[in-house]
């Protein structure tokens, strides 16, 4: 596998990335693909002995599903070989600031995120 630097961070990330937009298979996200949790481990497994050690995910996935899914699968036995990349921009619900790039908004989510990957 071939890494490069993130930033200025030092961390050395893989040029390939493993996306979990299937993950859950919830709400709209179903019309993309349905991957449950024993699927989710195995493709888990295939990209972390590959050399992939960059997860993305999203709250909106499934609803929150695929982040669930993700910390479920690496059961924390792993979640210090890979980084995880999440987003929280889209609304999450129907409140006013349910969406967007406030900070109020983002770190919330962000919490929630950590929470559903299990790693807060």
């Amino acid at each position: 596998m071939e890494y490069r630097t993130l930033g200025r961070s030092g961390l050395k990330v893989s040029t390939l990335t493993m996306g979990t937009m299937t993950f859950g298979g919830a709400g709209a996200f179903s019309a993309v693909g349905k991957t449950d949790l024993d699927e989710a481990r195995r493709m888990i497994d295939l990209c972390i002995d590959a050399g992939i050690n960059v997860i993305d995910t999203a709250n909106v996935y499934s609803n929150g599903i695929s982040e669930e899914i993700i910390g479920e699968a690496l059961g924390g036995k792993r979640k210090g070989d890979v980084l995880i990349a999440s987003k929280a921009r889209m609304r999450i619900g129907k409140g006013p600031n349910d969406e967007g790039l406030s900070r109020h908004h983002l770190i919330r989510e962000c919490e929630k995120s950590l929470k559903r990957l299990r790693t807060d």
